[in-house]
């Protein structure tokens, strides 16, 4: 097996902006793992369609709110690529519309586990693997945040906003933590995305309601914030580390 190709692991891989970070990162010559919660055909859909191009790439299970199984997805990227260079940690949920004197704490503490502690604990796990401290050879780590952390979202979910806040603030504080052990820390900060976590979220028409309030009148796209995401990975910002890097269309 060979061991010069980088090796990265995205956190919900198999759909949207997760999805499209992997295919151009198997296009800019990484192995990749993708990890998936319950979607299993989705992941090995697109295992299969990375492969085809003759990219190296497995899916792995884990839920990011579960400790566990964060610790067991990191140690079967271990057995399958013996190295970590990259992480992206992408996975996170919406709730459904509602004002915060309409949430429950299970509703907030669920976003929490998944968003907040979720990342901290893989953020935890891929520094562990990379950092010289620890033995490991540097690294980049790119931090998945939303321009609602600026906008607070209010009316549709100030939970998910304030989750990505605290994802803005990890972003800032591990790479400051981290600067001196080889690893880079970064974050990009999508708005209006064309991807599924709306419907999710029960909004499939918030992409329509919403662009005409947009600087360019358009939602982004899962590989416009893709390319954003493997720039920060790449050597090409080896000076750059603890940004925040909007990829909103202006908003």
């Amino acid at each position: 097996m060979s061991t010069e190709k980088k090796t990265l692991l995205v956190t919900g891989g198999s759909r949207g902006i997760g999805a499209a970070i992997c295919r151009q990162a198997v296009q800019a010559g990484y192995r990749v793992a993708v990890n998936y919660i319950s979607n299993q055909a989705a992941a090995d859909a697109l295992v299969a369609e990375l492969k085809a191009t003759g990219g190296e790439a497995f899916a792995v299970k884990g839920d990011v709110g579960n400790e566990a199984e964060v610790v067991a997805m990191f140690e079967a990227v271990d057995r399958a690529f013996g190295r970590l260079d990259a992480f992206v940690n992408n996975a996170g949920i919406v709730d459904v519309k509602a004002r915060v004197d309409e949430m429950s704490a299970e509703r907030v503490e669920r976003m929490m586990r998944i968003n907040v502690v979720g990342s901290f604990v893989c953020a935890r796990e891929a520094v562990k693997r990379m950092s010289t401290r620890h033995g490991g050879k540097g690294g980049a780590i790119v931090n998945l945040s939303s321009a609602a952390a600026r906008l607070g979202s209010p009316g549709e979910y100030v939970d998910y906003a304030a989750s990505k806040g605290a994802i803005d603030t990890l972003t800032i504080g591990l790479a400051r933590e981290v600067a001196l052990e080889g690893i880079r820390v970064n974050a990009v900060s999508p708005g209006i995305t064309e991807t599924e976590i709306h419907a999710s979220g029960g909004q499939p028409d918030r992409v329509a309601r919403m662009q005409d309030l947009l600087p360019m009148k358009r939602a982004g796209t899962a590989d416009e914030v893709a390319s954003a995401v493997l720039y920060l990975l790449s050597d090409a910002a080896s000076y750059i580390t603890g940004a925040i890097l909007n990829v909103s269309g202006g908003r």
